[in-house]
C-alpha cells in the first residue's frame, strides 16, 4: 500500500528546522511513519533512526582550487611584472616599513648611549617629516650629528 507522506515530511522538516528535501525515511519503516500523528511520535522515529536528514549539497571547490594552483605558478616571474616596485606593494606599506626600521634604529642608538636625547629627537622628527630617505641616509645623518 502506497502512503502519501508529504505532510509527514513537512512536519519532520519543521521539527528539525531543515528543508523538506533534506528529510529521508527508512523504506522499511514507511508504515510507522504514516501511522505517526504527533510530534512526539515523529521524534521517537528520529531517535530510532527511521527518519534522518542529509547534509545540504554545496558548490564543489575542487575545480576552483585546481585553477588557483595553476594561476599561482604562472605569471609570477620577474619577466611578467610591470610597473614599479610599489605597484605590487603599496606605497604606504613601503613607507611604514621604512619609518619603523628607522625609528627602531634610533631607539637602539639611544639605548646604547651612542646618541644623546637631543640628537635622538632631532633625527626622530626628521624621520617623521620625511627628510630621511633610508636607513643608510639616517646613519649618515647620525654621524654628522655626532660630529657636531
Amino acid at each position: 500500500m502506497v502512503v502519501n507522506i508529504r505532510k509527514k515530511r513537512e512536519l519532520v522538516a519543521r521539527i528539525l528546522d531543515v528543508g523538506v528535501n533534506r528529510v529521508r525515511f527508512e523504506p522499511d519503516k514507511l508504515e510507522d511513519v504514516a501511522d505517526s500523528i504527533t510530534r512526539d511520535n515523529i521524534k521517537g522515529l528520529i531517535k530510532s533512526g527511521a527518519i534522518w536528514t542529509v547534509k545540504p549539497k554545496g558548490t564543489s571547490r575542487g575545480r576552483a582550487e585546481a585553477k588557483r594552483s595553476v594561476w599561482k605558478i604562472h605569471g609570477k616571474g620577474p619577466g611578467s611584472k610591470k610597473g614599479k616596485k610599489t605597484t605590487r606593494v603599496g606605497k604606504k606599506e613601503v613607507y611604514v616599513k621604512r619609518v619603523r626600521s628607522m625609528r627602531y634604529h634610533l631607539k637602539v642608538l639611544k639605548e646604547r648611549k651612542d646618541i644623546s636625547n637631543d640628537i635622538y629627537w632631532q633625527l626622530y622628527k626628521k624621520v617623521n617629516g620625511g627628510q630621511v630617505r633610508s636607513l643608510a641616509h639616517l646613519r649618515e645623518m647620525t654621524k654628522e650629528a655626532k660630529g657636531r
